[in-house]
């Protein structure tokens, strides 16, 4: 049997593209993040059977929005949280472009880390495990996973067999879809970054 599993980035929120959010509180969607989400929700195909969101808000708002559609409760798991920041959470893009550390980071994302943070490499150990292990739980079955530019690029990364450091070849907008077809022979890239219209 197929298993597809859809990796959805939360929507838009006012911050985005100004600050390094990571894991900071209290980061909510906008109108516009909202929209997207019902959008993104109306996309879902086949009719879900389990939804797992991100703990922090603005993933849980979207997966809200999705869950309510197909008459589900929303599930957080921990392992499709942001990248930890770090030191470098909640600065501006701004700010950080003058630090050579931040600059290694988006040279060498596959052998770099952000101050007292995450590594790229932790980041896809941990979603492509948890994947694995749905797809052994889940047999058959369409799961909706809510998450972040980050743990999605790089599960999108390892299943393409792309290098992270060559991690700005792939991009993933906010609400956009990225599916995964799991069966016998294993765990594919279907497709990545659908974008909902504008």
């Amino acid at each position: 049997m197929t298993t597809t599993i859809h990796m959805i980035r939360h929507g838009h929120h006012p911050l985005l593209g100004r600050i390094l959010c990571g894991r900071m509180p209290g980061v909510e969607l906008d109108d516009d993040g909202f929209r997207e989400a019902g959008i993104c929700a109306s996309l879902i195909d086949p009719v879900p059977s389990l939804i797992q969101s991100s703990p922090q808000l603005r993933a849980l708002q979207t997966a809200g929005i999705i869950a309510a559609r197909h008459r589900l409760t929303v599930e957080v798991a921990p392992a499709l949280d942001e990248l930890d920041a770090g030191d470098w959470t909640g600065r501006s893009f701004a700010e950080l472009e003058a630090d050579s550390v931040w600059q290694r980071w988006n040279e060498k994302r596959g052998s770099s880390r952000p101050p007292h943070g995450e590594s790229m490499a932790e980041v896809q150990q941990r979603i492509v495990a948890h994947i694995a292990r749905l797809c052994e739980q889940k047999n058959g079955d369409c799961i909706v996973l809510v998450s972040h530019a980050e743990p999605i690029r790089a599960a999108i990364m390892h299943y393409a067999r792309i290098a992270l450091d060559d991690f700005h070849s792939v991009e993933v907008a906010p609400a956009s879809i990225s599916t995964l077809i799991a069966d016998s022979t294993g765990i594919k890239l279907d497709q990545a970054n659908q974008k909902v219209p504008a």
